[in-house]
């Protein structure tokens, strides 16, 4: 939670009928197990070894390695991800700014920071940091509700408050800025070692109720004038790195609402200006690129990717008086940072995710669990708050392993002997990965340490 509430002007009513407050996974029926080319129990009635993955390599670009190097390794592994059904037609869209996209994911959450970031400065007439990021949560709650970018715009322009409704942002922000409501894709791999979507479920998660009720500035009168213009925004996404592998559709997202943007007229009367930097997955990089950025007049910032570099960012945000938006920065913690009221992301709270993964699991009937997890903000706030969930469904603490690894330089990097060899002791009847593009090496490496899903225990 933020420190102090910023200051938001009434925007009437907040929907309420969209999802439940409870985390309600029943599209997961118990048949499911057995689906996309899962292994069978054995004989002996054992439970054969599972796999699951959480948003940080539940995608086709973890999948290509693995089916690479060890066809049909990760048939039958699944795992959550923060995900909204996208239309054909948006998808079609994507397409159009990189026709070699393979994968989703995030892709909707980044249009949609774009997209708030735009309309906050249009309402408030000004690119000044300050004065926008009080209007950032109220774009989405109140007022005429809009969807397309054009209407949105008109509105912003006239001075009319709004309610934005995009791609994944159907409900209001709350006061931590970041959204009320989500949806959650459960995802499975095929044996081609691809995400066979025709598997794919949904399930809300979240409550509107949660969405913020403070009172701010009502949108600057149009007779006032413009300021700033025009509004310069930093990327600040992973292009390289151990997270940049799931960067395709959250570039394809942002550029996408930044042509659509300026195509519709731009903002405060200009086009959109974008820099297109790296976050390289490295605070250190990340801050280097946010003060180049800064310096070439940038105020806000498309970013961070991860929530490891977020933490490390969002002070030096506050400190600077600049606005990070993030698509896909999840971890709870960065909830409780003191930002100033300065950091907002499109994506919700890893403490959905982790009660997502805790149903999947327990819905499979297991009873001893490792969880492999990257040692930074993501991979400890994920795997404790899955433990947590799972301790609360009725998992003894025993029946639970937590193995860390210090997060690689570079993916192919990583080396585990200890912890493979720690899981292969332990014989877990399932294994959690929760990390990044190195988690495809982790995986390779649990094999050839004999936790192998293809083979039946002994």
């Amino acid at each position: 939670m933020r420190p102090w509430p910023i200051a938001r002007s009434h925007r009437g009513p907040i929907a309420r009928s969209v999802v439940s407050g409870t985390l309600v996974l029943g599209l997961l029926a118990a048949g499911l197990a057995g689906c996309g080319g899962e292994p069978a129990a054995s004989d002996d009635s054992r439970q054969q070894l599972r796999l699951y993955g959480a948003d940080g390599n539940m995608k086709n670009a973890i999948g290509e390695p693995v089916g690479k190097a060890q066809p049909g390794l990760i048939s039958g592994m699944k795992g959550t991800t923060p995900l909204t059904p996208l239309t054909d037609d948006f998808k079609a869209r994507l397409r159009g700014i990189d026709p070699a996209l393979k994968d989703y994911p995030y892709a909707g959450e980044s249009y949609d920071a774009i997209v708030i970031m735009a309309l906050a400065t249009q309402l408030a007439r000004t690119t000044r940091p300050e004065i926008v990021k009080q209007y950032v949560d109220g774009v989405t709650t109140g007022g005429k509700v809009c969807a397309d970018v054009a209407a949105c715009l008109t509105l912003a322009r006239a001075g009319q408050d709004l309610q934005y409704q995009g791609i994944t942002v159907k409900t209001g922000f709350k006061d931590s800025g970041e959204p009320s409501t989500t949806s959650y894709g459960t995802l499975h791999f095929s044996a081609d070692s691809k995400i066979n979507s025709q598997l794919t479920e949904f399930v809300g998660a979240g409550s509107a109720d949660a969405a913020t009720h403070s009172e701010g500035p009502a949108p600057v009168a149009v007779s006032v004038p413009v300021t700033g213009a025009p509004l310069v925004i930093g990327g600040l996404t992973a292009i390289t790195g151990t997270n940049s592998g799931s960067n395709p559709p959250k570039r394809a997202g942002a550029k996408l609402a930044l042509a659509e943007l300026n195509a519709a007229g731009g903002v405060l009367g200009k086009p959109i200006k974008f820099l297109d930097g790296d976050d390289g997955t490295d605070p250190v990089k990340a801050k280097a690129t946010l003060a180049a950025e800064k310096g070439q007049g940038a105020t806000m910032f498309f970013g961070p990717s991860g929530s490891g570099v977020a933490k490390e960012l969002i002070p030096v945000a506050a400190a600077e008086h600049v606005i990070l938006f993030a698509p896909s920065a999840t971890s709870a913690a960065l909830s409780s940072i003191n930002d100033d009221g300065y950091f907002f992301r499109a994506a919700p709270s890893d403490e959905l995710q982790a009660r997502a993964l805790a149903d999947v699991i327990m819905r499979d009937g297991l009873r001893k669990l490792s969880i492999l997890y990257r040692k930074d903000t993501y991979g400890e706030g994920l795997a404790q708050g899955v433990k947590d969930e799972l301790m609360k469904a009725g998992l003894q603490d025993a029946g639970v392993q937590l193995e860390a690894y210090d997060v690689p330089k570079d993916a192919a990097s990583l080396q585990i002997p200890d912890q493979v060899h720690r899981i292969h002791e332990f014989a877990p009847e399932g294994v959690l990965v929760v990390g990044l593009t190195e988690s495809a090496y982790a995986i390779l490496d649990l094999a050839a340490g004999g936790v192998d899903p293809r083979v039946s225990p002994a």
